[in-house]
């Protein structure tokens, strides 16, 4: 992987998109967008969410970057529990917990955004759980999909940004790290990526999927020009 990839990104607090004055008090709608980025722990997420919030900043975007689970002080101790902690959790458990973070998330820092204007960059949301806590789990994916919906109160990502490489790259990566996902075995990410990809096929629209083994420079420009054409078409 050719390329020095940048630290993770500041997460900007919502407030920033906030301070622009009264006129953000009754802003037009849909002005904000919701761009999701998902994938296989390894992918790439963090230092894509990073070259693309500097690229949109640079164009003049009023951007906002999150993540999930942890973006809440309520979130920050869902996190500590889902992937720091050696407690064991009941897979029906996790979900709750992920759900639960979601709530906060959407509520708090989320919408708040999207009513400011702001185009929010969020590293992991509805897809994840859907992949993660359903197919990976083996679990009742009708029923993920049901609670996740309503974690959600309605809100969906505009754009889904899938970052997807075969799990042997994607583990390869991820060299010294360790949490509840990262020892689980191969058989678990494969259906993983696989769930992914799923709903890239169900939705093509809205989740594309972009072949995350590449270079960082040539995931980077595609990315770019995913969300530069999708953002043109979207003020027409």
């Amino acid at each position: 992987m050719a390329g020095t990839p940048p630290g993770p990104p500041r997460h900007r607090p919502v407030e920033s998109a906030l301070s622009r004055g009264s006129a953000l008090t009754n802003p037009p709608t849909n002005t904000g967008a919701l761009i999701t980025v998902e994938g296989v722990d390894g992918a790439g997420k963090s230092t894509q969410i990073a070259l693309l919030t500097r690229h949109l900043r640079a164009r003049g975007r009023e951007v906002v970057t999150t993540r999930e689970p942890g973006a809440t002080p309520l979130g920050r101790e869902i996190r500590r529990l889902l992937l720091e902690s050696d407690t064991a959790l009941e897979p029906l458990a996790e979900l709750l917990l992920f759900l639960a973070d979601r709530v906060e998330h959407v509520q708090r820092v989320i919408q708040p955004a999207l009513a400011a204007g702001a185009i929010v960059l969020c590293d992991r949301f509805s897809d994840s759980t859907i992949a993660y806590q359903g197919y990976g789990r083996n679990g009742d994916i009708a029923r993920v999909r049901r609670w996740d919906a309503e974690s959600r109160d309605g809100l969906s990502p505009h754009l889904t940004l899938l970052l997807d490489c075969p799990v042997a790259v994607a583990s390869a990566r991820l060299q010294d790290a360790a949490d509840r996902y990262h020892v689980l075995d191969g058989a678990f990410h494969e259906r993983v990526r696989a769930g992914f990809l799923a709903l890239a096929e169900a939705e093509p629209e809205r989740v594309r999927r972009i072949d995350a083994s590449a270079d960082i420079a040539h995931v980077r420009n595609e990315i770019a020009g995913i969300v530069d054409a999708w953002l043109a078409e979207r003020t027409r």
